[in-house]
């Protein structure tokens, strides 16, 4: 198995933050996503790559491996457990029944896979290969809010296979869903690693999200704001009819209960909607109502 450098693969130093690699595999998997090239096959590539370098050093425990072990970061235990320290600059003398010596000091130019298999018999000493999981894979969807508000199915395309998922309804922006065995292949018969899908829920020019709760903004005229009445709203369950009290002013808020958004897995609860009023002043007034506004003036101002 090649090195691969998965620093240079997100194009991030060594040193790089927790929050500066989540923000160089968003960068890079959107460039790279499948969907965005089809029939690529560089790209689909790449995007595995990058995939797999976010699974090793977006996981601190991973990552630690990886930095002290290179490509054979997942023997790590075992390395450790027969007492084995790359960093240490010591000769290490084993007789032939152990295994073929050789200096393994030096990463990345010591072979640690030689190693591990002279320790587990792969390469002639008899004993059965261990197993090993594959690797878990990352990846992001994009929905609006309308498609999050209701429980549906999506078709997806991961590591060059397609799978049918269903999304739940209320699914929050930033989630993060695993499906089993749908990451890397595992080794020697090992299981597959699972797929970790990060949602991201693009804003809607109707309606805010905050947790369960929607708010929105809805125009009111003067008349109705002044003497009352009955206007419609949007829902994500098509319009309702609401009163409007007497003397409404401009921010005033009122409450919709459970005509907000879906709560994650708990059928039939919703959050709540909330309206905030704005009035609308009127324009291009007839002589006529010029009028009878003065005229409203004035008895005003003689009260």
């Amino acid at each position: 198995m090649d090195y691969i450098d998965y620093y240079k693969t997100l194009d991030i130093n060594k040193s790089a933050t927790e929050a500066e690699i989540k923000k160089a595999y968003r960068k890079a998997a959107r460039k790279y996503h499948p969907d965005l090239n089809p029939n690529d096959k560089e790209a689909e590539k790449k995007f595995k790559e990058i995939n797999e370098a976010n699974e090793v050093l977006s996981n601190p425990e991973n990552r630690k491996k990886y930095d002290k072990y290179g490509k054979d970061w997942k023997h790590a235990d075992e390395f450790e457990k027969a007492g084995y320290d790359p960093n240490q600059q010591r000769s290490r003398q084993q007789s032939s029944s152990d295994f073929s010596g050789g200096d393994f000091s030096g990463f990345p130019g010591g072979d640690f896979s030689d190693f591990f298999n002279s320790m587990y018999g792969s390469r002639g000493g008899g004993r059965t290969q261990s197993k090993y999981r594959g690797q878990d894979f990352n990846a992001e969807l994009e929905l609006d809010l309308a498609s999050a508000y209701t429980t549906h199915k999506r078709n997806l395309s991961v590591n060059g296979k397609n799978i049918r998922i269903t999304i739940p309804a209320g699914v929050e922006n930033g989630q993060i869903i695993k499906i089993s065995g749908h990451g890397g292949a595992g080794a020697n018969g090992g299981p597959n690693g699972d797929l970790y899908l990060t949602f991201i829920i693009s804003n809607n020019p109707d309606f805010k999200r905050e947790g369960n709760n929607l708010y929105a903004d809805v125009d009111i005229d003067l008349y109705t704001a002044i003497l009352g009445g009955e206007i419609y709203v949007n829902t994500f369950d098509g319009k309702v009819k609401i009163k409007v009290a007497e003397e409404t002013q401009t921010g005033t808020k009122v409450k919709l209960k459970g005509k907000g958004f879906p709560i994650y897995k708990k059928d039939n609860q919703f959050g709540d909607l909330y309206i905030t009023y704005n009035i609308k002043t009127p324009t291009k007034l007839s002589q006529k109502e010029k009028e009878l506004f003065q005229e409203l003036s004035k008895i005003r101002n003689h009260e």
